[in-house]
Formats: structure tokens, sequence, C-alpha cells
């Protein structure tokens, strides 16, 4: 079982990183193997919606996003982390998901997803909340902790003194860790994975009726 972290903040080891590591060391205490993906600073493209990557199965930018389609089959989980800016979480990590997740949807079901962010005061909730959209549109199964799972500081050392945060990105591993075991566990118990319906897409546009 593997877990893929995402750090999405352009400070490598900033306060996003010291959440994400927190977590990873408790999955990793349970024998859950972990990978840590930094974005970096520079630009990440947005989806142009020209639509080739549902022929191509790949994005026409050949970056980090066709990196991740590649090996997804390889995580059972992720764990996605960002600042917190202007009450959402930063640019390139939206741009990141926003063509991974539309290149990879079917890929994504069934997995593990949770949802981190760090700010110095406010606007967590709704940066949190934002993330956790890409999860609940792809048929993942999102995990929970004892609280949203957010940390507070303006320097890492901040966050390390954030007992509360700190206590609730281990409980987010204790709990990421149990359920990847008990879909394995299940697996190999012959529980099958949903089967779900063909995907009906509609719109808020209704033709008026000839009378």
């Amino acid at each position: 079982m593997k877990v893929l972290l995402i750090n999405g903040s352009p400070n490598e080891k900033g306060c996003t990183y010291t959440a994400l590591t927190e977590v990873g060391a408790t999955l990793g205490k349970h024998g859950v193997e972990t990978e840590l993906l930094y974005l970096g600073k520079k630009p990440i493209a947005g989806c142009i919606a020209c639509g080739k990557c549902a022929a191509a199965g790949k994005c026409v930018f050949n970056d980090a996003v066709n990196e991740v389609t590649a090996r997804l089959d390889e995580f059972a989980g992720m764990v996605v982390g960002s600042p917190v800016y202007y009450a959402g979480p930063s640019g390139q990590l939206t741009a990141f998901l926003d063509r991974l997740f539309y290149v990879n949807e079917a890929k994504m079901a069934g997995k593990l997803a949770a949802a981190v962010v760090s700010c110095r005061r406010g606007g967590a909730s709704a940066a949190f909340d934002r993330l956790n959209k890409y999860f609940l549109i792809s048929n993942m199964h999102v995990v929970g902790s004892q609280y949203w799972n957010q940390v507070h500081g303006f320097t890492p050392d901040d966050v390390r003194k954030d007992k509360e945060g700190l206590q609730t990105m281990r409980t987010l591993g204790e709990n990421m860790a149990w359920l990847l075991k008990s879909i394995e566990a299940g697996r190999k118990a012959g529980v099958k994975f949903p089967e779900y319906e063909p995907r009906v897409r509609t719109h808020f546009i209704n033709e008026r009726s000839e009378s």
C-alpha cells in the first residue's frame, strides 16, 4: 500500500510540508509507504479545455500531471496539502489538480483521499472545502480526522507548536492506515468493488415544450 503526499506550497519545506510529514510519519508506523511530490515554484498550466486527453489518456502539457497519471495505479490513496491564499488553495495546486482529475476521473474511483491546509490565521475551512470537492466528485473515499485537517502558523516552527493541529494530522494518518488495511482485507475476503451505472450528465437548461 502506498499513499501519495502532494505538497502544493511553493515553499518546499514550509508549513504545508510540516503537516504532510506528520501524516506520513503516522502512515509509516503502520507499514504504509508514502511518497512526497513537491510541485515546485514554477507556474503550472491550467486546463485549456482542448479535450485531447480523452483520446490520448494524458494531458497535452507534459509535466507532473502526466508523470502522476502514468503512476496512479501505484497509489491506494493521496493526501493533498496546500497553504491558504485568499481563503483558497495555491494556484499551482489547483491548476495541477484540475488537469490531473479531468484526465483520470475513472482511475481515482475507490482510492482514499484527504486534504490538509495550512494558514497563519483564517480561511482554512474554505480552502479545505475546495480541495475536498476534487475527491467527492470522483468516487473517492474521503478520510476524516478529529477536526478539519488544518494547521496554524507562519513558520514550520510555529506549526510544530500547534499541538492540536499536529494531533489532527496524526489522527488522519491513523484513520487512513486503518481504512487502507480494511479495504485490502475486504478484497481478500471477496468484497467486490462497486459497480457504477453509466454516467448521466445533464444541465439546467430545459427545452420548452410545444403546446
